[in-house]
């Protein structure tokens, strides 16, 4: 993590300067992108230092870190995947058409709301059902 730190730490003066850049090449009279800019600033100063501090509790390298560290070293359970499931398809299908809604219409977007809860109670339940019931 100490390199992710010095990244971070070694990039702030450069965003710093764009945001000082911005607000004075605008004459400070456009607030949206100086505070967008400022905001940024922050944010990335708040990641430096929690990695920072994470780095510093962490025991030992990583194998992220380590220059001869091998893949199988950060090897692990990633989790329970569905196999062949069809539900992220329509998720992400409802989440389409809602997202088209906002741009379209209301009633379009509605539509996509009843289909994005058919979605997700279908993912969510997908193991209660079918040839995978558990």
């Amino acid at each position: 993590m100490k390199v992710e730190t010095k990244l971070f730490w070694y990039l702030t003066p450069a965003y710093v300067i764009f945001f000082l850049l911005y607000g004075f090449w605008t004459g400070w009279n456009e607030p949206v992108g100086a505070i967008a800019l400022g905001l940024s600033v922050v944010f990335w100063v708040m990641i430096a230092w929690y990695l920072g501090v994470t780095a510093k509790t962490i025991d030992g390298i990583r194998p992220e870190d380590d220059r001869f560290g091998h893949q199988d070293q950060v090897a692990g359970h990633y989790g329970h995947f569905a196999p062949y499931s069809w539900w992220p398809l329509w998720l992400s299908l409802a989440c389409a058409v809602v997202f088209t809604g906002v741009a379209v219409g209301w009633w379009m977007f509605v539509i996509g709301l009843f289909m994005l809860v058919i979605a997700v109670v279908g993912w969510v339940y997908e193991y209660y059902s079918g040839p995978h019931h558990v």
